[in-house]
């Protein structure tokens, strides 16, 4: 849609119609994870409309509330949050949901229930939302592992197990990346339609960059691997980028190669980020697109979860700019 004389795509690719074509393409389905693909574009769309109008609507500052993170919650987030829940929900395709704001999981009602379990990160980067930096949205998609009542075993699956997963980027503009397990594509919004439309097909990630994407402010607490590998990238004149939003940094990644980290540190051994709803969408993205996404030690989307708000330390990106992390934490035998 574009073009001096305001032509319009009569052909667009929209994301609705991008999903159905890839339902076409499995006789078997039953259309289910179509539903909540939508579902999930609608909750998105809500999102990004109250984004722009934060302001306005008197959505920025705080709600009064800690998260289970112990992070306070701000007025989007709580309605970002209350968005995929709801319309999670009313696609009668989810038993169970992982949200980074609830502590529980929270189970579907009998009646709406449906086969997929999905975890998300509803506001991803909020801490920036009163200084207008990017935020985002994050969520990955799992088939429930057992039958009868759902419990929270279904949702501590391993990322390997994902059937798709994806991210909203609320930036200059508002797109949405995806993937059911055969590439990776972004589609950005076109405001006068009001949809999602094709405009990065099978995205894939540069096999080497030059950019390194991390918080240097703590530099003093990384162990030697991490300490050693960002000397060596300032030796080279590597750029330094890092927004502070994971969505944002992990997009950039994908767009320009290079590597994003968030290291374990001194007084954050475990890590920072979340795996389920955070790592293990992000690295099936990124490995889809043709990158890497490690702990360090262990492939990201190898680790068994064994709580929902588990975190663990990520180095993802090119593929041979993560294998450089790698040789160094074998090197220093961490």
């Amino acid at each position: 849609m574009s073009g001096s004389n305001q032509s319009i795509d009569t052909n667009c690719m929209s994301l609705t119609r991008w999903v159905l074509a890839e339902q076409r393409k499995y006789p078997s389905a039953s259309g289910d994870l179509t539903q909540l693909l939508v579902s999930i574009q609608t909750a998105v769309k809500a999102i990004s409309s109250a984004v722009r109008k934060a302001g306005i609507a008197h959505l920025y500052g705080m709600a009064g509330d800690v998260n289970v993170q112990g992070e306070e919650v701000k007025k989007l987030d709580v309605l970002a949050n209350d968005l995929f829940i709801n319309m999670l929900k009313a696609s009668f395709s989810t038993c169970l949901l992982v949200s980074e704001e609830n502590e529980t999981v929270i189970e579907v009602e009998v009646e709406r229930q449906g086969k997929y379990v999905v975890c998300f990160d509803p506001l991803d980067g909020s801490s920036n939302i009163d200084c207008l930096v990017s935020i985002g949205s994050i969520f990955g998609i799992y088939r429930r592992s057992s039958e009868g009542t759902p419990s929270v075993s279904d949702a501590l699956q391993p990322g390997r197990n994902l059937v798709a997963a994806g991210y909203a980027l609320y930036g200059s503009a508002t797109m949405m990346v995806i993937s059911i397990g055969n590439g990776v594509n972004g589609f950005i919004i076109f405001t006068s339609i009001g949809e999602f439309v094709l405009t990065d097909p099978n995205m894939k990630i540069k096999e080497k960059g030059k950019i390194y994407s991390l918080n240097e402010g703590y530099a003093n607490l990384w162990d030697a691997a991490v300490s050693e590998y960002v000397l060596e990238q300032k030796k080279k004149k590597a750029g330094g980028r890092y927004i502070g939003s994971m969505v944002a940094d992990v997009h950039r990644t994908i767009k320009y190669g290079g590597i994003f980290m968030y290291p374990a540190t001194a007084d954050a051994p475990k890590g920072k980020l979340r795996l389920l709803y955070e790592c293990n969408p992000m690295a099936y993205i990124v490995e889809k697109a043709g990158g890497v996404a490690t702990t360090g030690k262990t492939p990201v989307l190898d680790v068994v979860p064994t709580a929902i708000h588990q975190r663990i330390p990520i180095f993802l990106g090119s593929k041979l700019d993560v294998q450089q992390i790698i040789d160094l934490y074998k090197k220093h035998g961490i």
